[in-house]
């Protein structure tokens, strides 16, 4: 069995690994989907199929430590009801409307509020489609702090010289993280010549990595860092650079500096694509806590186990604009989506996402099924929710 999943923040379809035989049997045997396309899927198949994507695809670990974060209860934050879209709203309600699977409050290291729905408890994981690109970004973080990438100025090339004489050739580390590079991409997810079908059907030859062998093809439209465009290619790009910089996997990677030493309560799985590699811009499983714990990892600073894994101001950076997307309050960081408030969120298509306001020390994580993968009223209802929380936070503190 091959799945094709339309699998990122804004629509990212891309081609997982083949499954063994035995994983399609028993992907029947529960009931599980075994279309090619995430879109065709119902809505049952979906909530089942979230909770345990490993039993779809081959993917690898990103292991746990044996010490985890004292996620200490907090006094339940008194949510009530708020007003939208000309009704009261209340935490129920709005779960059931985002078809929330989970969804959790953290203030100041503690749960305010935590709550699960379709059948989905904290001991499981749930996929995060393009959530994961926040977290490939931290790990450039991570690799400049340990001296493998030496500066987000550097030309990419210096890391991957496979895309020599490419469009890539000239575009730095940074534009590369913000999306700017230039290069010529058709992000036409209807169109079967597009570059975001073709690059998907690549094959891998010889154990290379089927998204280097298609992102060396492209051209140059405009000069590095003079336009943002969304490019699914470049996230995946992003996991290949840290790979090479590092000499390890990203699984191995995220494991190693964030996932053990911050104490994460249970191991996630990453889907690889068909050279065996993680795809980075999409698809880890994780609990929802340890989504949240990511939120607080970036709340507190970027340290872990008594050091400091990004460089310091990391997330000062790379959660602010730097990159204007055409709407206003809102931009582009490093693979983060954010607001002129000093906000910013890690989205994934169908109602992932991780919500983080340093400035409060709040984080927001929520894994959901919307009833499709993007739905511009759920996303504007999530953002009102968002700033409710944010007002509650802050009638406490007067």
């Amino acid at each position: 069995m091959r799945l094709l999943g339309f699998l990122t923040g804004a629509a990212l379809l891309l081609g997982l690994s083949a499954c063994d035989s035995i994983k399609q049997v028993a992907a029947d045997a529960a009931g599980l989907p075994t279309d090619e396309n995430v879109l065709f899927w119902t809505q049952d198949q979906r909530d089942n199929a979230f909770r345990q994507m490993e039993s779809l695809t081959t993917t690898r670990t990103i292991s746990a430590g044996d010490e985890t974060y004292d996620l200490a209860q907090g006094a339940p934050l008194d949510i009530g009801t708020w007003s939208g879209e000309g009704h009261e709203w209340t935490l129920g309600k709005y779960m059931a409307d985002q078809r929330n699977a989970g969804l959790i409050i953290l203030h100041d290291g503690k749960i305010r509020a935590e709550e699960y729905a379709l059948d989905y408890a904290a001991d499981g994981r749930w996929t995060s489609f393009s959530v994961a690109k926040s977290l490939v970004s931290t790990l450039v973080g991570a690799a400049v702090q340990d001296g493998s990438i030496k500066s987000l100025d550097d030309p990419l090339t210096d890391y991957i010289p496979e895309l020599k004489d490419s469009g890539y050739d000239g575009v730095s580390v940074e534009q590369l993280l913000t999306m700017t590079s230039g290069v010529k991409w058709n992000e036409d997810y209807a169109d079967p010549e597009s570059d975001v079908a073709k690059f998907n059907m690549t094959k891998s030859k010889d154990g290379d990595n089927p998204i280097l062998t298609y992102m060396a093809t492209l051209e140059r439209e405009a000069e590095p860092g003079s336009r943002w465009q969304y490019n699914t290619g470049e996230t995946n790009l992003i996991g290949v650079l840290v790979s090479k910089a590092t000499g390890k996997t990203l699984s191995g990677y995220l494991s190693e500096k964030i996932w053990q030493p911050f104490g994460m309560q249970m191991d996630a799985e990453w889907i690889l694509n068909d050279g065996g590699f993680e795809i980075g811009g999409c698809c880890i499983s994780a609990a929802l806590r340890d989504y949240a714990l990511f939120g607080q990892f970036v709340v507190e600073g970027g340290k872990a186990g008594g050091k400091q894994i990004v460089p310091e101001g990391w997330f000062a950076n790379a959660g602010v604009k730097q990159a204007d997307i055409g709407m206003p309050g809102k931009g582009y960081g490093y693979q983060w989506w954010t607001y002129d408030d000093g906000s910013f969120a890690a989205q994934g298509i169908f109602g992932q996402g991780i919500f983080v306001d340093p400035a409060r020390k709040l984080v927001i994580a929520s894994n959901g099924n919307w009833p499709e993968a993007t739905n511009d009223r759920l996303k504007e209802e999530r953002d009102r929710f968002y700033r409710y929380v944010q007002s509650v936070i802050d009638a406490e503190a007067e």
